[in-house]
């Protein structure tokens, strides 16, 4: 019984990773620390995979935690760099589509409230419902659909309209 649920938990996790490091990329963390989020929560939803994988949506579960996971990481750290006005472009050997695309994505997502953002991601990105990213977020459904809208009608087209431009 035990080897079944190791390897339903190993399947979900093979498959998962790369939606659960996207995510967390597009809430806010490095690569390498939406890495470390994605692995957090797949151990905290591990010990409790035997009630996880009988529920309605299983990932729902997954992303609260990451969520979660994520929320109690940032009151923990200490945040004190100092913006600047010039980020660095991260990407100075990497000019592909994929990566103009992902930054101009990103950028957008960043200026938009962590609420907005999360509603976003796990909308989107995740391709939860929204009772689903409701119940992750721990909020009213009304509550999911009011914060999509405002975070679409912040989102401004011309981040995306020219996508090749010289802009980092």
């Amino acid at each position: 019984m035990r080897r079944d649920r190791d390897a339903d938990f190993t399947a979900y996790a093979s498959g998962r990773w790369a939606s659960l490091v996207r995510a967390a990329v597009l809430l806010g963390c490095s690569q390498q620390d939406a890495e470390d989020l994605a692995q957090a929560a797949l151990v905290k939803t591990w010990s409790h995979w035997k009630r996880v994988s009988q529920a309605t949506e299983p990932d729902a579960y997954v992303y609260r935690v990451m969520v979660n996971t994520l929320s109690t990481n940032r009151r923990r750290r200490w945040h004190g760099e100092q913006p600047t006005e010039d980020v660095p472009d991260s990407h100075t050997d990497d000019h592909t589509a994929t990566v103009v695309l992902r930054h101009a994505v990103t950028t957008a997502l960043r200026r938009l409230p962590r609420e907005q953002q999360q509603v976003l991601v796990l909308r989107y990105v995740a391709d939860l419902t929204e009772r689903a990213t409701a119940d992750v977020l721990g909020v009213a459904v009304g509550t999911v659909k009011s914060r999509t809208s405002r975070a679409l009608a912040a989102l401004n087209p011309a981040d995306f309209t020219d996508l090749a431009g010289d802009e980092p």
